[in-house]
C-alpha cells in the first residue's frame, strides 16, 4: 500500500502584515463603552474593535479585569519576568483602550453618565441588578440618553426565575443539554475543550448591537439588548434539539460520530487518527472507489444516508479495519484526490503553523509595550473587501488610557484628574 509524507499541518509560521491604520473601517465613528469584563463581553467587544469601533474598555483600579491574573502563561517584560498580562486577557482585549474607574463610588458613576453623550454603546456584563444599584441600569439611562445602545450579557437573561443569579460558562454547557450530547455512550456528560457557551453569547451579543445600531439609523433611538448564555446554547443545539422536538427522543450520544450522517466521525488508521465527514451518498460511492471496496457502497443496506444511519453498528467497523491498514499521510493524501471530504486531527500547535491558518492571516503579531518582543495572537476571522479588519492596538494595561480619555472626552484639566487619582476615583 503507498506511503506519502503528505502533511497538511505544519509550515513556518510567518504572520502577515496587518492593512494600513488608513484603511477604511466598517465601523469607524462608533464609540463604545466597555463595562464587560472576563470573557464573553470582551469577546463581544473585540470583535467591535476590530471591525473599526473604538472600545474604552472600563476596568476595576488596581486589579483590572479579572482574566489580567488567569495565568500562567504570562506576557514576558524585557527582563524576561512575568508581567500582569495572562494569555486569557490577551486573546479577547486588542483593539481597545482602558481606563481605571470605581464604579462603586458616585463620582465614578458620575464619570460613566458624563462619557455616555459621547459613546453609541453601551456593553455590560454584571449580574442583573448590579447596574442599578449604581444607577446605570438600563431603565436609570435610557430617557436621558435615548440614542443609547444598552447591550446586556448575562447567565439567564433579564427575566425568569434564575435571572438574579450568576451565569457562568460551565453552568450553561451544563443546563442547555450540551454536556448531555458530548462524549460517546460509555463517558459521563462531558463540556467542550473551550468555554464556548461564552464565545457564542459573545458572536450572538455582537450580532444583536449591530441590529440595534441599524434600528437606530431609522428611528434614531437605542434600545436594551438581551443576550443570555443558556438561551445561546440552546440555540446553537440546533440539529440536536430539533432532533427531539421533532422525534420526542433524547438524540444518541455518539462521541465523535455524528447522530443522523454515516460516516461523519474519526477513525483510527496505522499511526495515527483521521477524520471522515462524507455528507451524501455520492461521496460514499468515490470513498468506497478509493478503498477499492465498491461493493460496499453498492449494497443496499450502504447505499444511502438513511440505510447507513440505521447500520452503522455493521458498516463503521468495516470501514475501521480498513482504514486501520493505512498510514495518515497516504490516506489523507489518496482522500483528497479522490475528492472525499476529510482532515488530520490536529494539535494547536499544528493548527496554528498550518499553511491554510497562515494564508489566511490567522496569527498575527503586534508590539507590546510591556513585552520584549511582539505578542502573537489570533486573528480575526471576519474578512471585509472594503473595509478589512485592523490590528490597531495591542491589549491595555489596566487604566493606560484614563488620562488620555477623560482629557479628550470630557475636558478635564490636569488638576482634575490628579484630584480623581488621589481620591483612588480613577488610576
Amino acid at each position: 500500500m503507498p506511503d506519502s509524507s503528505f502533511n497538511p499541518s505544519l509550515s513556518k509560521n510567518t504572520p502577515r502584515q496587518d492593512p494600513p491604520h488608513s484603511a477604511p473601517k466598517a465601523l469607524d465613528g462608533l464609540r463604545v463603552l466597555d463595562l464587560s469584563r472576563v470573557l464573553a463581553g470582551p469577546y463581544c467587544t473585540q470583535i467591535l474593535g476590530d471591525l473599526g469601533a473604538e472600545i474604552i474598555k472600563v476596568e476595576k483600579p488596581g486589579t483590572g479585569d479579572d482574566t489580567r491574573q488567569w495565568g500562567p502563561p504570562f506576557v514576558k517584560d524585557k527582563n524576561g519576568d512575568d508581567t500582569s498580562e495572562s494569555a486569557y486577557y490577551l486573546s479577547i482585549n486588542r483593539n481597545k483602550k482602558s481606563i481605571a474607574v470605581n464604579l462603586k463610588s458616585p463620582e465614578g458613576q458620575g464619570l460613566i453618565r458624563e462619557l455616555l453623550p459621547h459613546c453609541d454603546i453601551l456593553i455590560e456584563n454584571f449580574k442583573v441588578g448590579t447596574l442599578k444599584k449604581y444607577n446605570l441600569g438600563y431603565e436609570d439611562l435610557k430617557d436621558k440618553y435615548p440614542h443609547l445602545v444598552y447591550t446586556s450579557i448575562t447567565g439567564f437573561g433579564q427575566n425568569g426565575p434564575l435571572s438574579s443569579e450568576p451565569g457562568y460558562d460551565f453552568l450553561a454547557q451544563a443546563m442547555s443539554g450540551l454536556m448531555a450530547c458530548t462524549g460517546d455512550k460509555n463517558t459521563p456528560p462531558t463540556k467542550t475543550g473551550i468555554a464556548i457557551s461564552d464565545i457564542l453569547t459573545g458572536l450572538n451579543a455582537a450580532t444583536a448591537t449591530l441590529a440595534a445600531l441599524h434600528s437606530r439609523q431609522k428611528t434614531g433611538k437605542g434600545q436594551h439588548v438581551d443576550v443570555a448564555l443558556l438561551d445561546c446554547s440552546l440555540a446553537a443545539m440546533t440539529n440536536i434539539a430539533q432532533y427531539y422536538l421533532t422525534s420526542r427522543q433524547l438524540p444518541p450520544k455518539v462521541g465523535n460520530a455524528h447522530s443522523t450522517i454515516v460516516p461523519y466521525q474519526s477513525f483510527s488508521t496505522l499511526d495515527g487518527h483521521i477524520v471522515i465527514a462524507v455528507g451524501n451518498n455520492d461521496q460514499f460511492t468515490r470513498l468506497c472507489q478509493f478503498l477499492e471496496q465498491p461493493k460496499i457502497a453498492q449494497d443496499e443496506r450502504f447505499s444511502t444516508n438513511k440505510g447507513r444511519v440505521q447500520h452503522r453498528e455493521i458498516l463503521i467497523p468495516l470501514l475501521q479495519q480498513i482504514f486501520s491498514t493505512w498510514k495518515t499521510g497516504a490516506l489523507l493524501s489518496g482522500l483528497y484526490e479522490a475528492d472525499v471530504p476529510c482532515a488530520p486531527i490536529n494539535t494547536i500547535e499544528e493548527a496554528l503553523h498550518s499553511p491554510q491558518i497562515q494564508s489566511r492571516d490567522m496569527v498575527i503579531e503586534m508590539p507590546h509595550p510591556a513585552s520584549r518582543q511582539p505578542v502573537q495572537l489570533v486573528g480575526s476571522p471576519l474578512k471585509l473587501s472594503g473595509t478589512p479588519v485592523t490590528y490597531r492596538n495591542a491589549p491595555p494595561a489596566c487604566g493606560q488610557d484614563s488620562i488620555t480619555v477623560l482629557q479628550d472626552l470630557l475636558g478635564l484639566d490636569e488638576h482634575e484628574i490628579k484630584d480623581l487619582k488621589r481620591r483612588n476615583i480613577i488610576s
